[in-house]
């Protein structure tokens, strides 16, 4: 009988927690620990006959009738079975099982960011840190990710730009999604070479076309030159539209021969190598205009978190991003843990021994 309210118990505790009964786990990686109870339950049937085998090699059977003849079989197993029980209530409590909810309002607020990445060729040189192991491209990416991780209701858009640019990932409070669309950025998804800071700019604002006009922000990272000459015209239209520029340049002042695919470096007609060189000037102006701000990453520390805390967060004003109704799960553990504690506290109490004969009222007389 035991043995069956084990089995029923195990069963009932899996179906609740692998199956549809409107039931949601906060930690599903920890239902492996539920095979504890038929092991358990295991190790009681194989304690059972181990200790009924010993008896009978220890005494005739009519003596030990005698001996253990008080022994409660059904009550030892009946202990066991709430052990086994207990130790499964236990475990699926540590899932962490939700059962019923409510729907709640979650208001987001926060400002809209376009980060313009340059991966040009030239992002490719190796001297973002000063041991020269991180590309200045790969190091820009980590910053990034950085700062994706202390986003709090802020939309994020990613820009990559060479000789030409486009929008690689549109603004979302995905912030997840936006790093799979940034580990994708690298030098070969633009075919056109260069360093285009007027068209990184053009596509930038046009990425925060719509949003709210004392909330928006561009965070330009480059370590070229403008060469489309319109870099400052499209900073005065972001100017006009309230949309703060902060600029990052990378590299040094002497500048870095660019790596070519084939080996070695890249040379111009004459066969001297090309040099990729800062425009620190048109940077300083671009952040000047629009009333942002401009740092020099020389070995690859963008200070993007002072940017995005005492740049853009105490300088803007966070706008209202909309409201979404959300399920929320109320959690059920407490009960389990309960009963889990009642089995294994009643289970001492439970004696094993028949109880003993009382008098009769004859043999009293």
């Amino acid at each position: 009988m035991s043995t069956r309210i084990i089995q029923y118990s195990f069963l009932l505790t899996l179906c609740l927690a692998t199956t549809g009964c409107g039931v949601r786990l906060g930690r599903p990686g920890l239902l492996w620990l539920l095979w504890g109870a038929p092991l358990l339950g295991l190790f009681y049937v194989y304690v059972f006959r181990a200790r009924r085998q010993l008896l009978q090699q220890f005494a005739h059977s009519d003596l030990l009738q005698r001996i253990a003849g008080s022994v409660n079989v059904s009550r030892q197993r009946l202990k066991a079975g709430l052990v086994v029980v207990g130790i499964t209530l236990a475990a699926l409590s540590l899932t962490e099982p939700k059962y019923g909810f409510h729907w709640e309002e979650v208001e987001r607020e926060g400002v809209d960011i376009v980060i313009a990445l340059d991966v040009s060729d030239s992002m490719l040189v190796q001297d973002a840190e000063a041991e020269g192991k991180l590309t200045r491209l790969e190091r820009a990416k980590r910053e990034i990710t950085d700062l994706l991780a202390l986003l709090k209701g802020d939309r994020i858009s990613l820009v990559a730009f060479a000789g030409m640019a486009f929008v690689e990932c549109p603004l979302t409070l995905d912030y997840a999604a936006a790093d799979l669309f940034l580990s994708a950025m690298d030098t070969d998804i633009i075919p056109v070479k260069g360093t285009a800071l007027g068209e990184a700019m053009r596509v930038s604002l046009d990425a925060l076309e719509g949003s709210h006009e004392d909330a928006r922000a561009v965070i330009l990272i480059t370590d070229g030159e403008d060469h489309s000459g319109q870099a400052l015209a499209y900073a005065e239209k972001a100017k006009e539209a309230g949309i703060r520029v902060f600029t990052i340049g990378i590299g040094r002042d002497e500048g870095a021969p660019i790596p070519d695919p084939n080996g070695g470096f890249r040379k111009n007609r004459r066969g001297d190598v090309i040099l990729s060189k800062l425009d620190e000037t048109t940077l300083q102006k671009i952040a000047l205009t629009t009333g942002g701000r401009y740092v020099r990453s020389v070995t690859g520390d963008m200070d993007l978190e002072e940017i995005y805390l005492q740049g853009i967060k105490a300088t803007l004003e966070d706008q209202e991003l909309g409201s979404k109704r959300r399920q929320h799960w109320e959690h059920r553990f407490q009960w389990l843990v309960l009963m889990a504690l009642a089995l294994l506290m009643l289970e001492p109490f439970i004696s094993e021994r028949h109880p003993l004969p009382t008098a009769s009222s004859g043999d009293a007389s």
